[in-house]
């Protein structure tokens, strides 16, 4: 069977919770919370096209509303049908998409750092992240080695997490290398330009939507609108965090997404 996302199971619990990453990202994002996580549930990664070990193809498309389509055919294909969602960024973005549309197949979403969530959507790139991309670009093919240098680990970090200094060079290298070879990075982008997430989601899905205060992608002024996420949403704000909080704040996000995966259990 063709596997077109690069999606890999882990563990065997009877809850099924399906991780998404986010622009420039690879699965790799959630290895510091998959060791918890697989032990409470069976957790599935997947790439989205054109990144980690996922193809590009040319036809597809990007927009957050195909790709969630997109996913549930390919789970579907793998006996994956009755599932619980995390995703960071514009996975996260993507998992309120699923959650919308697919209400019979979705059991809760936890929403990490979503994309999405802002009242005028940008029509144009943001130049800070085109510089990373770029770096990321020129350097990948070095990332160990250089992500073994703190001044670099900075340059590269310190405007993700306001605790940089405490990634590995592990970490940093995995989340250099899924930039850098991202050959979808820029369709992927693109393709949300002009687009907000706005759609309704049954209030018999829990929601949980976690930030860090120090999102410096995705600021509290401007990207963080929460009247575009249902009224039933559980909204958390975790502190020394960044954008990506499953990096930050292990312990916190494993507990809130086991917490969001057992609600919807009894709901």
């Amino acid at each position: 069977m063709q596997n077109q996302l690069n999606i890999k199971r882990y563990g065997s619990g009877s809850n099924k919770l399906v991780a998404i990453h986010g622009l420039g990202s690879a699965s790799s994002a959630w290895d510091l919370v998959r060791p918890q996580l697989q032990e409470a549930t069976e957790f599935i990664t997947l790439d989205l096209p054109g990144h980690g070990d996922a193809e590009m193809r040319a036809t597809l498309d990007m927009n957050p509303k195909f790709l969630a389509e997109l996913i549930k055919q390919e789970l579907a294909k793998h006996g994956i049908d009755n599932f619980h969602l995390i995703g960071n960024s514009l996975g996260g973005w993507i998992c309120l998409e699923m959650a919308a549309k697919f209400p019979e197949t979705v059991r809760s979403v936890t929403a990490v750092a979503p994309a999405g969530l802002w009242l005028v959507p940008s029509k144009k790139r943001i130049p800070q992240l085109a510089v990373s991309r770029y770096i990321a670009r020129a350097t990948y093919l070095a990332a160990k080695p250089i992500s073994r240098i703190k001044w670099m680990r900075k340059v590269g970090f310190q405007y993700v997490s306001p605790q940089w200094e405490k990634f590995t060079p592990e970490t940093c290298a995995k989340a250099a290398i899924a930039m850098g070879s991202a050959s979808g990075y820029y369709t992927l982008w693109d393709a949300f330009l002009g687009n907000r997430f706005d759609s309704p989601i049954n209030e018999k899905i829990p929601v949980t939507i976690i930030f860090g205060d120090s999102d410096y992608t995705l600021p509290v002024e401007n990207c963080q609108e929460r009247s575009l996420v249902p009224t039933h949403s559980n909204w958390h704000v975790l502190p020394k965090s960044g954008h990506a909080p499953m990096w930050d704040r292990v312990e916190e996000v494993v507990n809130l997404t086991l917490q969001t995966c057992r609600y919807s259990s009894t709901s």
